[in-house]
């Protein structure tokens, strides 16, 4: 990840973050996010971008009010990123609150596994910390950090969580390791509303075309996994997650009309917690097609 938002959070250092004060460290971060914020870059227009697909009847100004707030949540989210491996196991747990927790057992007690998808919101990463802990060791899927000594340290974190993390690019491809583990009943955690392969499938999301990734809704299709949308945001010092419904196979087309309809749901599910909690929505990349299209020349 490459973004001038990341380089930001990097030059401040993992060592350096775990040494603050928690009063220091979210002063620091939060004076990031506002200096940020002002400079108008092009990761932050491109957020008010996509917010304005969220808030399409929203002024200028309050356009502007939202990205800052949503750079607020970002920068806090690459805080407690850096610091979450001095909290307690009992910390990490009592620090979140799962709302619709239990679709998340009974999929597990029913032993045909379950596939977990989310957006880019709040801390997905003590989400998956919290999972790990009060359930079950997830496998998940990650982008590779630059430098790479940063990703072995995010990853060496995640495995003595439990945590399994197959990589996106460098190494075999993850969809068939993530289709054993569906069918050996366990958990896989996945960050659904990015297309990152280029092989997506397009929904309609705020009313426009965008590009998802069709893995989760596959994995379910092709092993009846329970297929389990969820959405996170801040609430004071609690990270707040929502479990969805389980996304229905549908009992007729060909598997990637399936896909494509079990995707939409997610989307439409994803559409629902950002509608409520925008400014934790950490978008800041190209999403819809629209934006990804080149201009004429």
């Amino acid at each position: 990840m490459k973004d001038e938002i990341s380089d930001l959070a990097y030059a401040v250092g993992w060592g350096t973050v775990r040494r603050m004060p928690q009063p220091v460290a979210d002063v620091t971060f939060r004076t990031l996010a506002d200096q940020t914020w002002l400079r108008h870059g092009p990761s932050v227009a491109q957020l008010e971008r996509n917010l304005r697909r969220v808030r399409p009847d929203a002024s200028t100004r309050e356009i502007r009010l939202l990205s800052r707030e949503s750079m607020r949540s970002y920068l806090r989210y690459w805080c407690e990123v850096f610091r979450l491996p001095d909290l307690s196991h009992e910390q990490i747990v009592a620090r979140v609150h799962c709302f619709g927790e239990e679709k998340i057992a009974a999929g597990l007690a029913g032993g045909k596994g379950v596939v977990i998808v989310l957006p880019h919101m709040a801390n997905y990463d003590h989400g998956g910390a919290w999972v790990s802990l009060a359930h079950a060791h997830p496998t998940t899927v990650a982008e590779r950090l630059k430098p790479e000594s940063l990703y072995e340290r995010f990853l060496d974190y995640r495995r003595e969580l439990g945590i399994e993390v197959l990589p996106l690019t460098g190494g075999p491809p993850p969809f068939r390791t993530l289709l054993e583990r569906a069918r050996e009943g366990r958990l896989i955690c996945l960050v659904g509303d990015r297309d990152l392969t280029a092989s997506g499938v397009e929904v309609d999301f705020f009313g426009e075309r965008a590009s998802m990734p069709s893995g989760p809704a596959a994995i379910a299709v092709a092993t009846g996994a329970d297929l389990l949308p969820a959405t996170l945001w801040y609430d004071g010092p609690t990270l707040n997650i929502r479990i969805h419904d389980a996304v229905e196979i549908p009992v007729s087309g060909s598997r990637p009309e399936k896909v494509a309809v079990m995707t939409q749901t997610c989307a439409d599910a994803f559409a629902s917690g950002i509608d409520e909690h925008p400014q934790d929505w950490h978008m800041l990349q190209p999403l819809w097609v629209g934006d990804q299209r080149k201009p004429p020349r």
